[in-house]
């Protein structure tokens, strides 16, 4: 059957899906498997989807769209799997704003039930000119190569955070936007978390000469299982831009389920870092995140951003009882500027 996308999700990226495309009804229930699906219901709030072109867009009854098979764990979204089986008129849910979906398993009351999605089939790819046979899209086609292996690297600036919507993605672009006007060839990346655009973008919006996502390598949410050989495959990637650093973003908080925690235990992808910088919601959380540093991951917090640092208040508790330095991207983004500076390159000239 041949149809007429509507909208095409930005998670479908590597596979390049064209507006008409050909579906089969033989449907592989695996993670990045790209489907044509039909939304159903509308929403007042999380009812937009991020296009290919990092454009969010809203979603409407019966809108024919382009999506991913996936799974979320997601603390303050929503949580999903992808099914054991998958057939052409089940409903299955929209899980995040990069078009992943899976059945849901959770809700966040903050944003209401999913939308739903109904299986139209699996949309079809032709790798070869003028083959007749499609072979079914995924985004690991054209993907960039995991590794085992880390190679030189330039310097890593880690960015963590205690849980999503903590200030990670803010700081880093300020950090880069810094560095690049001192005239630094940074590059960006998000290493953990679900599948979206908006976060590696912003990177390249304040000045990162690139930037890249988990989902460059064919990855539409990650977990301890994969995220190390992901991490190491997309800074070996990264490096080839020859970039003075790297402002890397790791998704999610440093306890869940995405893999974060996996990253911080490896000794390959530490022993590259020049700083880790934490961002914490509020002052509790500040000093878990650094006694947790300390005592599980054996690394030093550096330096802490977030909503923690809001005032004086949070600011002065970080510094006089957790003895950590403590900036705020929004109100002190020169001085988080010139701290990493100071800290990454120690004098060495832009």
């Amino acid at each position: 059957m041949k149809v007429t996308l509507d909208k095409i999700a930005s998670t479908t990226r590597n596979a390049r899906i064209p507006r008409e495309v050909l579906l089969s009804d033989e449907i592989p229930a695996q993670e990045g498997m790209v489907l044509a699906v039909r939304v159903h219901g509308t929403k007042t709030v999380y009812n937009t989807l991020e296009d290919v072109h990092g454009r969010m867009i809203g979603l409407n009854d019966g809108d024919i769209i382009a999506a991913v098979l996936g799974a979320r764990r997601a603390l303050r979204g929503y949580a999903g799997h992808v099914p054991e089986t998958v057939k052409v008129g089940d409903r299955l849910d929209i899980l995040n704003l990069g078009g992943v979906v899976g059945r849901c398993t959770s809700v966040n009351l903050e944003i209401g039930k999913p939308l739903q999605a109904e299986v139209l089939g699996q949309i079809l790819s032709f790798p070869h000119l003028g083959e007749r046979v499609g072979v079914p899209a995924s985004i690991r086609t054209g993907a960039v190569a995991w590794s085992d292996r880390l190679e030189k690297s330039a310097p890593i600036v880690y960015m963590a955070g205690t849980c999503m919507n903590a200030g990670k993605t803010f700081a880093c672009g300020e950090i880069i936007r810094y560095l690049a006007r001192k005239g630094y060839r940074v590059c960006g990346a998000k290493l953990t978390g679900v599948s979206l655009m908006r976060d590696t973008m912003s990177m390249v919006d304040r000045g990162a000469v690139k930037s890249m996502s988990f989902t460059d390598l064919g990855v539409v949410s990650t977990t301890g299982a994969v995220s190390v050989p992901v991490a190491k495959g997309l800074i070996n990637a990264l490096n080839k831009e020859e970039p003075d650093c790297l402002v890397i973003e790791l998704g999610d908080g440093i306890l869940g389920e995405y893999g974060v925690q996996e990253i911080l235990h490896d000794a390959e992808l530490m022993q590259a870092a020049s700083m880790h910088i934490m961002c914490a919601n509020d002052p509790v959380s500040a000093w878990g995140a650094v006694e947790l540093f300390n005592t599980r991951f054996k690394r030093k917090v550096d330096l802490i951003c977030g909503p923690a640092t809001d005032n004086a208040v949070g600011k002065e508790f970080i510094e006089g009882q957790i003895g950590v330095r403590a900036l705020n991207a929004r109100i002190e983004y020169e001085d988080l500027g010139r701290f990493v500076e100071q800290a990454v390159f120690a004098g060495v000239p832009a």
